[in-house]
């Protein structure tokens, strides 16, 4: 019985990391990474984040025996909103100002390479052939950030409410860190699939893949004005 409620907690994390909002921050996130791995790894440290701030609030919650109170939730899901129409709304002012556009090029050891630049402030025409860069690679904070926010909203209460209900405080934060793996798999296997279009039209169709990009900007504003606006009714209600 134990174990069923564990894997139970662990695919409902997984299905929990596909919700609109999770799907729409990240893929705000990953609009100038152009590899397979590098926005599955966003996805995976947006579980990261999420899991942290779940081991951190809900079980701070249950070895302290307190409860996560409804003003508390929604001011965060107002934050959240608000992050989200923020993360939309960075995303299509940079495609503007940037002047974004992909280009399949090569450098000096004979690699292929797909590479977004932008012209922001040039006042020559573009040369295709010129594109001196830098590739730098780091940890995705920007999606640890987000999804500890994630991990303070809703989440936070639902996990608290079936993690009490085991009886024992060992048996919770079992259950809340099962819960977390599940949405760090979860997202990083949606990162993974949501990889592949958006590599594949920046490869061969730049005029698909801004239309994607834009369509998520809108959509993750969109999404972020409804919980915004749902949260701060239920604070005035409150």
């Amino acid at each position: 019985m134990l174990l069923s409620v564990l894997a139970l907690g662990f695919l409902i994390g997984m299905q929990h990391a596909l919700e609109a909002d999770h799907v729409a921050a990240v893929a705000s996130l990953v609009d100038r990474e152009k590899r397979v791995g590098g926005i599955t790894r966003y996805g995976a440290f947006w579980g990261m984040g999420h899991t942290l701030t779940l081991l951190l609030v809900a079980g701070g919650a249950v070895v302290l025996g307190i409860g996560i109170g409804e003003l508390f939730a929604s001011g965060v899901e107002l934050a959240v909103g608000i992050m989200l129409v923020f993360l939309g709304g960075r995303l299509l002012w940079r495609m503007r100002r940037e002047r974004i556009h992909f280009h399949l090029h090569h450098h000096g050891d004979g690699r292929w390479h797909l590479h977004a630049h932008s012209h922001a402030g040039e006042a020559t025409p573009h040369d295709p052939h010129s594109h001196h860069h830098a590739h730098p690679e780091g940890p995705p904070w920007k999606a640890l950030f987000v999804g500890l926010m994630h991990g303070l909203a809703g989440s936070a209460p639902l996990v608290l409410l079936v993690a009490t209900s085991l009886g024992s405080p060992l048996l919770a934060l079992l259950y809340i860190a099962i819960f977390g793996a599940g949405s760090i798999v979860g997202m990083a296997a949606l990162s993974m699939a949501l990889a592949v279009p958006l590599v594949w039209s920046a490869r061969f169709m730049t005029r698909l893949n801004l239309l994607l990009r834009i369509a998520i900007g809108v959509a993750a504003m969109a999404i972020g004005l409804d919980i915004a606006g749902s949260s701060a009714a239920a604070l005035f209600a409150g």
